[in-house]
């Protein structure tokens, strides 16, 4: 590997320890993994194009996207369940790829917790080091220590069909992180759990990470999960990655429409940028904080908790309401204006057939540059290929 190493891109300074790492990362920080362009087809379908990343040190990140957007395949390439076409995955600076699973420093957490029906929660979580002939003793300490950790303290002798959602899926958690890994891989692992569990599973899962001081690659079609959970998402569509950022940068400066429409609600408007921190668009010109593109033509992204509703003016754009819904926290109103209907977030509710005005700041505007996800260019909707009939995302 080391002569396709020289096709890597080396950081500006080495790092202090022994890793060799590819990637330039200003921050200095050290590198678990480097995934370095890999590529992966199923048949005659590609389904991950290029796919280069890093993960850092006890680091929560997040693989984002739609069903059938890659984030499963790369996981499972990560574990060792499958094997890249071309490209490598570096693990300390070493290759992962002609390492088997087993001895990868890495254990996956399923959707689906594949545990043992016939064991108890002691024995399911005994059952890796079993085989790994560890002393007893050994076994023992470390089993209390991680039922400790779940919060299942006392469920040792429990059957798993006594167990509810969330329990199971702890004790998977647990069976996981009783290997010690370095890495812990989760592949929707709250997809079976109601709404009120999963919320509650997401920032007990941070805390469990912040607490063991290991690295998580999470896997989720989710927004608000990764948003909650994730140090760095990396939302991905159709086997590419759009955008790598921390929550903040990925809500509040999306790189394209896809990215902007699919993390949260947005408003996504035509516009064009003649001019720097400038902008023209829904028939008005507006001051922004972002500097021209090479291309005038522009999308526009504003959210809907950003506008503020007032009485119609000349100095705002003016519309009416055709629709108020209560969503608890706010109430969610669409507001005619032309051509183009507005999405509006706000405490105040404002009667269908109200007349408007909507307003915003220069902050709240933010320009981004043209893709095919644009709302003028995008093609219609089609079934995303690799979905099976029960709509699970198979890669």
């Amino acid at each position: 590997m080391d002569s396709w190493s020289k096709q890597h891109i080396r950081q500006k300074t080495e790092p202090q320890n022994d890793a060799r790492q590819y990637l330039q990362d200003d921050t200095g920080s050290a590198h678990i993994i480097e995934v370095l362009k890999i590529n992966k087809s199923f048949g005659s379908t590609q389904v991950l194009k290029d796919i280069t990343f890093y993960i850092r040190n006890n680091e929560f990140i997040t693989l984002l996207g739609p069903s059938g957007c890659g984030k499963s395949t790369t996981l499972r390439i990560l574990a060792g369940f499958e094997q890249p076409d071309s490209g490598d995955v570096f693990f300390n600076g070493q290759s992962l790829l002609r390492i088997p699973p087993y001895k990868r420093q890495v254990n996956t957490v399923f959707q689906r917790y594949a545990l043992f029906p016939h064991l108890n929660v002691y024995d399911n979580i005994a059952f890796g080091l079993s085989i790994k002939k560890i002393a007893k003793d050994e076994i023992r300490s470390r089993i209390g220590q991680a039922l400790k950790t779940v919060d299942l303290e006392g469920y040792a002798d429990r059957w798993i069909d006594q167990l509810s959602g969330g329990q199971m899926q702890r004790v998977a958690i647990a069976r996981a992180i009783v290997n010690k890994p370095k890495v812990l891989l989760l592949d929707e692992p709250l997809g079976a759990l109601d709404l009120k569990m999963r919320k509650e599973m997401q920032i007990e899962l941070k805390d469990m990470q912040r607490s063991l001081g290991i690295t998580f690659v999470y896997v989720t079609h989710d927004q608000e999960e990764a948003l909650t959970m994730s140090d760095t998402i990396i939302v991905m569509k159709e086997g590419r990655i759009q955008q790598i950022g921390t929550p903040t940068d990925i809500y509040n400066e999306p790189r394209n429409a896809f990215v902007a429409d699919f993390i949260g609600e947005s408003n996504i408007i035509s516009g064009r940028m003649s001019d720097d921190y400038i902008v023209t668009f829904a028939g008005r010109t507006f001051t922004c904080i972002d500097k021209r593109f090479p291309d005038e033509d522009v999308d526009v992204v504003i959210r809907p908790e950003d506008i503020q509703m007032t009485s119609p003016t000349d100095n705002t754009i003016n519309g009416v309401v055709t629709s108020v819904v209560f969503k608890g926290v706010h109430y969610e109103m669409l507001v005619a204006s032309g051509t183009y209907e507005w999405m509006i977030q706000s405490t105040d509710r404002y009667e269908e057939g109200s007349a408007v005005g909507l307003t915003f700041d220069p902050e709240d505007i933010h320009v981004m540059a043209k893709s095919d996800d644009s709302p003028d260019r995008r093609k219609p909707d089609k079934p995303a290929d690799g979905l099976n009939t029960e709509g699970v995302d198979n890669w």
